[in-house]
């Protein structure tokens, strides 16, 4: 360990000559997603200035324990705290909507009625949830380039790729040691001009707590989503459980609560405006160094079919859902991971257009190509750069339009997808030769099978087949049909629903009991008997085409990936002297900036927080994204807020900060400049909708539900006062 603790030291001391070299000096409070290790040489005087008393030591050191030990990637793509010493975790209840509702049945409907704890014998295990916390964040560039021991590269593309593979596993190995515990990961920042290996200890008992019901935490639904005025608590309560070592273990009776390094403490002082935030998290993925041609290939190419043919499979799926209380159930995580993404992108659009995003790009490269011209080493270096970018997009256009029709409709059969599934699946079965391999591998399929069928109405499932089958074949031209149309034109005469009805009649795959028989006594002789099946008809006819678009997509990667790499190493040259951080890439992450309102237009304000006040205005009985629960009303209307309301008689909802997040800050907590929680970070605003791509920021904003919200419905409507008990909460 000595020795790996001296390489990194030395390492860290190398890279913070190269970054000091680059002078880099922060330029703004509120834009930015740093990279931790750097805090202090990056963005300290800037906080301090902003009102921040904590320090970079205090929320990430290597040395001893810091805020980013209280900070977890929850589930794959959400980001959660610890706020106790006993691994209580806060999260969105958005992130926790997946857990909770492989949770609930109709009987005990945890989506629609809340759930809550009171006691550890009550705490749900969630089967599949996960929490990681980031163990350590070393840069690795030199490795990764291929320095071998003399310090000379490696020009052989075929012996760098060999020393590559095994340089990474090595340095894997030597960071993780022999703990099974960890996984390390090594990922490019700046377009592959850096690199660092992050090593994450992973945590799989983790029990559901207790969150609102949804009119609580999915209060406006899908009208709210991405605006302000907002007023839902969007929360939810969750427990990491581990061995007697406090190491990570499967679920077990006899594992305890999991004793953090650290816990966040919580703030009760409440918020005011121009107050210091900072946001710690887990950014998913930006594009800020996006060119012209790609913000036209998302624009036009990728937002477009996505919200065209989500919109029309969504429309199926909320009017079986508001119809049927199951199918509410079964489909409500599915309908909200489609639209989300959906609304998002039609957000993205308009802003695009409102913003002159595109125009703005086109500024940026003229005036990149101008530098570059400036010098003939530049021009030797970076003249094709954009050529290369433009050429690789323009290129792929058609294939990846096709593509996503491909993922979009046909792609969200989901009999055909369990079918294809689960018929690969039984192909290594066939060739597995050693009997309790086979029974591993039998009860796997069944696994998946079992949760399938859960969440799954084959009424549902054959308005989308209809619905995705036409508007396929009305916007692909015929040499892009899968094989199965042509049966489809020659048996049923080009009638889509003749052709469904027909093949959910006659699959295996729509009767749950007789595909586990086939499965349980399954020999390898039965696999001719699957490829008649039509359900596997119809998946075995779309993966010839999608290899073949893929791979033709495909071959335009490499000339993208140069290309970005080398713009923004040129970026990163010509602004010589400015503070730049890289895109977002779902590594851990600090964003500063304050507590602000904003002005999306003329004689248009809003206000830096909103109230329960505005959930009773927007109240609608007959609307299900807007009811208000009675005993929420009660508490309203009695004034009953305990310790949690404001001076002025209200009770806090939702405020908005100039922080710079995106999708995978979801959870994320909102710090006051103590380093105190104040508050859960769940949204962005509709007028920054392109705000991936580009800042912009006298709109950008935030959304947070306060954590003193969160604390009232706990104890005052969920009448878990318990769990108050032990959290650090600070008053004064």
């Amino acid at each position: 360990m000595n020795l790996i603790k001296k390489y990194l030291m030395k390492k860290f001391r190398i890279f913070l000559i190269l970054v000091l070299c680059i002078s880099f000096t922060p330029i703004r409070a509120d834009e930015g997603m740093w990279l931790l290790p750097l805090l202090k040489q990056m963005n300290a005087s800037k906080m301090k200035e902003l009102g921040f008393t904590i320090t970079p030591d205090q929320i990430y050191s290597i040395s001893h324990t810091s805020i980013k030990d209280a900070i977890v990637i929850f589930g794959n793509g959400c980001t959660g705290e610890i706020v106790s010493n006993k691994g209580l975790v806060f999260t969105n209840h958005h992130c926790g909507y997946s857990a909770i509702q492989k949770l609930s049945s109709v009987e005990h409907n945890y989506l629609k009625n809340g759930y809550w704890a009171m006691n550890s014998k009550e705490e749900l295990p969630a089967e599949g949830l996960k929490v990681t916390f980031l163990v350590s964040f070393n840069d690795v560039t030199s490795q990764i380039n291929g320095i071998n021991a003399k310090g000379e590269k490696i020009k052989k593309e075929s012996r760098r790729k060999s020393y590559l593979f095994k340089n990474t596993e090595n340095l894997k190995k030597e960071f993780i040691g022999t703990n099974k515990n960890c996984k390390a990961m090594i990922q490019p920042f700046y377009g592959g001009n850096k690199y660092y290996l992050m090593v994450y200890k992973i945590y799989k008992d983790i029990r559901f707590v207790g969150a609102p019901p949804s009119s609580i935490g999915k209060f406006g639904a899908d009208t709210d989503n991405w605006m302000w005025p907002r007023h839902t608590g969007d929360f939810s309560v969750f427990r990491v459980y581990a061995d007697a070592q406090n190491e990570p273990a499967a679920y077990s009776k006899n594992n305890v609560p999991y004793t953090p390094k650290q816990s966040l403490k919580i703030s009760l002082k409440g918020i005011k405006k121009n107050d210091p935030t900072m946001i710690m998290g887990y950014p998913g993925g930006t594009n800020r160094f996006m060119t012209n041609s790609e913000l036209l290939e998302t624009r036009d190419i990728n937002n477009a079919t996505i919200i065209k043919l989500r919109g029309i499979r969504q429309d199926i799926l909320m009017a079986d859902m508001e119809a049927d209380p199951k199918v509410r159930i079964q489909y409500s995580n599915k309908y909200a991971n489609s639209s989300n993404g959906w609304k998002k992108f039609i957000g993205m659009n308009e802003t695009f257009v409102k913003l002159n995003v595109a125009q703005r790009r086109l500024d940026e490269e003229k005036n990149f190509t101008e530098w570059v011209n400036q010098d003939p080493k530049r021009v030797e270096k970076y003249s094709k750069t954009l050529a290369k970018i433009d050429t690789a997009i323009i290129n792929r256009r058609d294939e990846l339009r096709t593509y996503l029709y491909f993922s979009q409709s046909l792609g969200e059969i989901e009999l055909s997808r369990i079918a294809g599934t689960i018929n690969m699946d039984l192909k290594k079965l066939a060739k597995t030769k050693k009997e309790k391999n086979q029974e591993t591998l039998k009860s796997i399929i069944i696994e998946k099978l079992n949760t399938f069928y859960k969440d799954y109405n084959l009424p549902t499932d054959k308005k989308v087949a209809v619905a995705m089958l036409k508007i396929f074949a009305e916007d692909m031209v015929p040499e892009n049909y899968p094989s199965i149309y042509k049966t489809i034109k020659e048996k049923f005469n080009n009638d889509y629903s003749a052709y469904v009805d027909d093949m959910f009649s006659n699959s295996l795959f729509t009767d749950k009991e007789k595909i586990e028989s086939f499965v349980n006594n399954f020999t390898k002789d039965q696999l001719d008997f699957l490829k008649t099946d039509p359900a596997i008809e119809f998946s075995s006819s779309l993966m010839p085409l999608i290899m073949k678009i893929g791979m033709s997509m495909r071959k335009y990667t490499p000339l993208l990936k140069e290309g970005k790499k080398e713009y923004i190493a040129g970026t990163l040259e010509m602004r010589k002297g400015e503070s730049i951080y890289p895109d977002a890439n779902f590594t851990m992450r600090l964003t500063y900036g304050q507590v602000l309102p904003y002005s999306p237009r003329d004689a248009v304000y809003y206000d830096y927080y909103t109230t329960l006040t505005g959930v009773m205005e927007k109240e609608d009985p007959n609307n299900w994204e807007f009811i208000v629960p009675v005993r929420l009303k009660e508490l309203w209307k009695n004034k009953n807020f305990g310790q949690y309301g404001m001076k002025n008689g209200k009770m806090p909802v939702a405020f908005l900060t100039n922080n710079d997040i995106t999708g995978g800050n979801s959870g994320s907590p909102v710090m006051n400049g103590n380093g105190e929680l104040i508050g859960l970070a769940f949204d962005g605003n509709w007028e920054s909708m392109s705000s991936d791509i580009i800042f912009e920021p006298n709109l950008q904003r935030c959304i947070c539900v306060d954590i003193r919200y969160v604390l009232f419905i706990m104890d005052k409507y969920g009448k878990a006062s318990y769990l108050l008990d032990e959290m650090n909460l600070v008053k004064n």
